[in-house]
């Protein structure tokens, strides 16, 4: 008779047994447990990727953000807001990428106390580069194929709208 097929121990599928004895079903727990832990896998890999380069996965947010304006800068409270970041964290962001010198501060000419990040070339060529890497990659979700992706966008979705998360409109 053959050997019955063993999967492999999923410590949330056991903590959600427990769970589930102890406080009954409650499948908002393993759901959450299963996305921080899907997170803490996802920002390892992309981390990985990227540290060649000097970055961690929130410098290359900036980079790519930096690129996406039309002058290759934006105001610091710009950052912020369309990283969704405290300013504090995007202070420590900039700082490390200008000592890397892929980002630039200037004074902000239509704010006598805001300061501009501005995109050094080096820091386009980084971009570039990484981003050809997180690509090939496809930034950590290869066990996913396009339709599956674009699923889990869609599922999360609901998620960021009731947080607040961004202007519907």
């Amino acid at each position: 008779m053959p050997k019955p097929l063993s999967l492999p121990f999923d410590p949330i599928a056991r903590a959600d047994e427990l769970w589930k004895q102890r406080w009954g079903s409650v499948p908002a727990m393993a759901a959450i447990t299963s996305i921080m832990r899907a997170h803490q896998i996802l920002l390892a890999e992309v981390d990985a990727v990227v540290r060649p380069y000097g970055l961690t996965f929130a410098r290359y947010e900036a980079l790519v953000l930096l690129t996406f304006s039309k002058e290759g800068e934006l105001p610091m409270s710009k950052i912020g807001e369309r990283l969704m970041v405290h300013p504090t964290s995007v202070t420590n962001t900039v700082d490390r990428l200008v000592r890397s010198g892929l980002v630039a501060r200037r004074p902000n000419p239509n704010d006598g106390r805001g300061t501009l990040a501005v995109i050094t070339e080096k820091g386009r060529e980084v971009v570039e580069a990484a981003t050809r890497d997180l690509m090939a990659m496809d930034f950590g979700l290869g066990a996913y194929d396009a339709e599956e992706c674009g699923e889990i966008f869609a599922l999360l979705r609901p998620l960021r709208v009731a947080a607040h998360d961004f202007d519907e409109h």
